[in-house]
């Protein structure tokens, strides 16, 4: 139950963090940036991001300039830092219907 609570706020620092001093920046470009989970083992953070962040060239720059830096100097509870990449059920589910479906005459 600890272990719950303090993930959560944890979760909830991260995402203030994302939502204050990245996100306004990140909304220039049509993105955003989000946490999708924190894992209290390893003390690790994983940040997804959306819009034209996910598909951009500098996101990797973006990442470890301004999102890594501003988690980890006002989290001291995130020792790491990392990019969700994973891709969603609901896309991976889309594709699937797509595939599925004939091709027109």
């Amino acid at each position: 139950m600890e272990t719950s609570n303090r993930t959560q706020e944890i979760l909830e620092r991260i995402q203030k963090i994302l939502d204050e001093k990245v996100n306004p920046q990140l909304a220039l470009h049509n993105g955003s940036a989000g946490v999708t989970h924190f894992d209290c083992i390893s003390n690790t953070a994983y940040i997804k991001f959306y819009g034209a962040c996910a598909a951009c060239m500098s996101s990797s720059d973006t990442f470890e300039n301004v999102i890594e830096k501003e988690i980890l100097t006002a989290c001291p509870d995130v020792k790491k830092v990392l990019v969700d990449d994973t891709v969603s059920e609901d896309i991976l589910e889309m594709a699937r219907n797509i595939l599925n479906k004939e091709q027109p005459r």
